[in-house]
């Protein structure tokens, strides 16, 4: 696994692709400077994950006003995403379809308030594979609530990034422990060819 995560892991599985989906968490121009590095690796799980038919889900943050920002207008410094500006826009260079849906969110879960779980439940999703930015944050809320609404979590390592190596690494600890199965490019490329 990238950067030998494997010494923090508990268990390992890999996700089944029949009742998986794919989250990709914020990879928006407003957080580049830290989703850039790891454009590579989200876009191999994509194609991976798109060449088993697993579904893919971009989530996007954004705020439609300064009303909606909860907690985060405090603790960011009104520092905020606005929806409209070029920032709240995902990336370009993601492998991304124009079927491929889009969620969008106002706080760090992509659960509050979104209707992601029941879309889920409806469509006989049962796993999650976590990728995004910010490792530490918006992936680890999901991650953690996905997994107390009763999903395998399944957490990348090589397709999550945030703006520390001492956050990303206290996250995947985290996950390994108590929440996620660890999984990087090349473990799922191998558990999928397995299917």
């Amino acid at each position: 696994m990238a950067d030998s995560y494997e010494k923090f892991e508990t268990r390992k599985r890999n996700p089944d692709p029949k009742t998986a989906v794919l989250l990709v968490i914020d990879m928006q121009n407003y957080f580049a400077s830290m989703a850039k590095p790891i454009l590579p690796a989200i876009n191999t799980t994509i194609d991976l994950c798109r060449n088993l038919s697993i579904p893919i889900i971009f989530t996007r943050h954004n705020h439609k006003s300064p009303s909606d920002d909860g907690m985060l207008g405090e603790w960011w410094n009104n520092d905020l995403v606005m929806d409209g500006t070029p920032e709240a826009e995902l990336m370009p260079e993601l492998n991304r379809k124009s079927d491929d849906k889009i969620l969008e969110k106002n706080t760090y879960s992509g659960f509050r308030g979104t209707g992601l779980e029941e879309y889920l439940v409806e469509r006989g999703i049962k796993e999650v594979i976590i990728t995004g930015v910010m490792t530490n944050l918006c992936c680890e809320t999901t991650a953690r609530e996905a997994y107390v609404r009763g999903f395998r979590v399944f957490f990348s390592t090589d397709a999550t990034a945030t703006s520390a190596r001492e956050l990303h690494v206290a996250t995947i600890k985290n996950m390994a422990y108590g929440f996620a199965y660890l999984v990087d490019c090349k473990r799922l490329n191998e558990g999928f060819s397995k299917n």
